[in-house]
């Protein structure tokens, strides 16, 4: 079989379907690859890098698998023919008019956009690959943009304040773009319908949420339109802040609908001369009442950058990245040996919106399989009813919002340990030595009150609190040393005495916890150093 690779006719994309090192992962599936004379120029691949990987420069067209970025034009739905399988985003809600023509050809067509958000489905979904891109960008934008540098300084010049960013949109482009700001040092605050607050706080942001208790998560990581009240609210919260912020960075979309305006007239107005709006859903209209899709838009010394090309402007890694979502959406339908459209697969059937000369979108909802829900806190318990027999027991907290069963069971075992430990004290009293008693009794107290410190801090601080106080296994390095000086009587040295024994091991023991709780903090401090 044959795959081709278009050369790209959106105007401004510098895009490519492939890359010389995804040819090279087509061709070991057993594809012969056809790529159109300068289709990775402008994301510089030369056509003699991809000749050196194995490609030939001919018509594409006439392939049986055609790869694209962008939609493609309708005027080449005319070289299109039954059996053939073109790949790329379409955005059928806004093309539907476009659908029946393709559909007439006889032709299979899937829309890379329309990959559901599913975990068998993470490999192939180019819309995140490409967002994790653009929100980098917009804060690279932005920064371009700004009349000032993001981190803040003392210098013997004066102090400067560091930059003050809002994303409003917390999805994949708005996470992306939380991690750029604060990598540059700004002062990020985040905005999201949806309950993810702990993953925006996560990477250093503050999350700032509306007062009106409303999920509004869409499904399939996207949000949902909201009520009015909680729209009045959001609005209010975003004027607030523009009078505050910097920079705003928008992300917002509902799929099949245009964008939602987030950032009004007065809101921009409201914002301080040299600020800048990154307005990331530009192509669908717009978060930001004021943009201009496709350019830089100044309204009062304010800069609205409305660009619709994000991901084409890092052409090179973009391309790289859908490549491969397209090498393993490939390598799923069979490769070259069982290449076949699946209408029963969960992944193949949503993204197939044309086959075998009918349209297939959108798909009957059996074979969208929903995405998993986002965990939501549990709920507050209610008051307790009046006891009518035995009180229950009542459980304790798990440390991470949710109720522990464990917990009473710890707790029986914690109040049986001392009453054990004493009988098993009275019982070896008349017989055993007295410092034998005396280790024993500290050995006791030592597990006890351990099992109760580890127990009683919340799972999440158990590595940093195990690999600290691991150190103080040093004590019993000091003891094992003691009781193997203690074994020198009135015959000598006691090299294989019973405590001996016991003390070497108790020191190799606490040797290795020692290193090990050392080099784990050490690994932990360096999650968080910076490269200079």
């Amino acid at each position: 079989m044959r795959i081709g690779v278009v050369r790209e006719q959106w105007q401004g994309e510098r895009r490519v379907a492939a890359t010389p090192d995804t040819v090279g992962k087509l061709r070991a599936m057993g594809f012969d690859v056809v790529i159109e004379a300068g289709c990775g120029a402008s994301a510089s691949f030369s056509d003699a890098a991809f000749e050196a990987a194995g490609a030939t420069v001919a018509d594409p067209l006439d392939a049986d698998i055609v790869l694209g970025v962008r939609p493609f034009p309708v005027s080449l739905a005319q070289r299109a023919r039954a059996g053939q399988v073109w790949i790329a985003h379409f955005w059928p809600a806004q093309r539907t008019e476009e659908l029946a023509v393709w559909a007439a050809t006889g032709a299979t067509v899937v829309a890379m956009d329309q990959v559901p958000r599913i975990t068998r489905a993470q490999k192939l979904d180019a819309l995140s690959s490409q967002a994790n891109l653009v929100g980098y960008r917009a804060i690279i934008e932005a920064a371009t943009q700004f009349g000032r540098f993001f981190p803040g300084q003392v210098t013997a010049a004066g102090k400067v304040v560091p930059a003050k960013v809002l994303v409003i949109g917390a999805g994949v482009a708005g996470l992306a773009a939380i991690g750029a700001a604060r990598s540059l040092g700004a002062i990020v605050r985040a905005f999201d319908t949806r309950p993810i607050g702990e993953q925006i706080q996560s990477m250093g942001a503050e999350f700032l949420e509306v007062k009106i208790a409303e999920d509004g998560d869409g499904g399939g990581g996207y949000a949902k339109e909201m009520s009015p009240a909680f729209i009045a609210a959001e609005m209010a919260l975003f004027l607030e802040q523009a009078r505050e912020v910097d920079v705003i960075v928008t992300t917002a979309l509902i799929p099949g609908k245009r964008a939602p305006i987030l950032v009004t007239e007065e809101a921009v107005r409201a914002m301080r001369p040299g600020s800048v709006v990154v307005d990331l859903a530009a192509e669908m209209g717009g978060n930001c009442a004021l943009t201009t899709p496709g350019g830089v838009a100044d309204v009062g010394g304010v800069k609205i950058v409305g660009y619709t090309d994000m991901a084409s402007r890092m052409a090179e890694q973009a391309s790289q990245l859908y490549g491969v979502n397209l090498c393993h959406l490939i390598d799923d339908m069979g490769k070259a040996e069982k290449f076949s459209v699946d209408m029963g697969d969960e992944v193949v059937r949503p993204m197939t919106v044309c086959h075998d000369g009918a349209v297939t979108w959108p798909p009957p909802p059996s074979a969208v399989k929903p995405a998993a829900p986002v965990a939501k806190p549990a709920p507050a318990p209610a008051a307790a009813p009046a006891p009518t027999s035995k009180p229950k027991a009542k459980k304790k907290s798990g440390g991470h919002g949710h109720s522990s069963a464990p917990a009473a069971p710890r707790s029986t075992m914690a109040m049986m340990t001392l009453p054990a430990a004493g009988l098993m004290l009275l019982a070896l009293g008349p017989f055993a030595p007295a410092a034998f008693l005396s280790h024993l009794l500290v050995f006791v107290l030592a597990v006890f009150i351990g099992w109760q410190v580890v127990w009683n801090v919340t799972p999440a601080l158990h590595t940093p609190l195990m690999s600290v106080t691991n150190a103080i296994s040093g004590i019993i390095l000091v003891g094992g040393m003691a009781a193997m000086a203690a074994t020198t009587g009135p015959e000598g040295y006691q090299p294989f005495s019973p405590t001996n024994i016991v003390a070497s091991i108790a020191i190799l023991l606490a040797m290795i916890n020692v290193g090990g709780g050392f080099l784990v903090t050490k690994r932990m401090l360096g999650m968080f150093r910076r490269e200079a």
